[in-house]
């Protein structure tokens, strides 16, 4: 008698077992779809000119996580969608090999600093010269063909000499350091200076864009990882949106024609400004 007394308590109980974690998963699916939404959004921002961190990490913050730990998590979620965009822009990455390889280790070099950093020292004037520095680099677009024919920059094209290297690779590696330390808008600081390195076709400095930025993320994702500041099943849920964006932002870039995409580029970077200086 006893036992059978047991078993409706036993199955009530596991009845209310099931119903909690029925209503955990309904608690789960809104964020899953913010963060899913957010990642796909900012992994087309990020094809085409960079910034999307800017929506990422507050809606991670928003969601409840330490602003480290959103930061590594962003930073992990997002890493997928540049290889959605470098795919998007195959096609305009030929003849690039020699840029590839030299700013390339030079990214992942300045990716593991900036990265490194962020473990160790977080830098509160650092963070406040960033709008400065993303306003400066959104002019310098915007005035990179007047500069470029007033200083005679040539093409990269034209095989350039040693201290033209020099200069592409100093740039790209405090570039890259910026970039693992929190990288927002910093692919507009890269299609800046390629701009005015005589990188003239739009579509291409995007692709070479896209490639360093994975290079400057990798150390930056183990780093992080290894630190413990990846929530990881957040990561994935938003990698999977980051990788379909970063591909529809590179195909709609290949489609509307650099006109508007340079313009649309300043206006990211305009509102990347304001956004980071209103938030100072």
């Amino acid at each position: 008698m006893e036992d059978l007394c047991f078993v409706p308590g036993a199955l009530y109980f596991v009845l209310l077992d099931q119903r909690a974690k029925y209503k955990h998963k309904q608690m789960r699916l809104f964020p899953w779809l913010v963060m899913l939404c957010a990642a796909f959004t900012a992994g087309a921002i990020n094809s085409i000119a960079g910034g999307g961190t800017l929506l990422t990490f507050p809606v991670l913050i928003w969601l409840g996580l330490d602003p480290r730990v959103a930061n590594g998590t962003s930073t992990v979620a997002l890493w997928p969608g540049l290889f959605g965009g470098l795919f998007g822009y195959r096609k305009e990455l030929e003849n690039s090999s020699t840029i590839l390889f030299r700013l390339g280790v030079t990214s992942i070099i300045g990716g593991a600093v900036g990265a490194w950093l962020l473990t160790r020292t977080p830098s509160r004037v650092f963070a406040s010269l960033v709008p400065f520095l993303i306003l400066f680099a959104t002019l310098l677009f915007m005035s990179q063909g007047f500069i470029n024919k007033r200083l005679r920059l040539g093409s990269i094209d034209d095989k350039p000499m040693g201290l033209w290297w020099s200069g592409a690779m100093i740039f790209q590696f405090f570039s890259a350091m910026y970039g693992g330390y929190f990288g927002a808008g910093n692919g507009i600081l890269m299609l800046a200076a390629m701009g005015l390195l005589g990188l003239n076709e739009l579509n291409r400095a995007n692709g070479i864009k896209n490639f360093l930025g994975i290079c400057i993320n990798s150390i930056a994702v183990l780093l992080f990882a290894l630190a413990g500041l990846v929530v990881w099943e957040d990561a994935l849920v938003m990698a999977g949106g980051a990788l379909a964006g970063g591909y529809f932002g590179a195909s709609m870039a290949m489609r509307v024609g650099q006109k508007w995409v340079r313009r649309g580029i300043v206006l990211i970077g305009l509102i990347i400004f304001v956004v980071m200086a209103w938030r100072l």
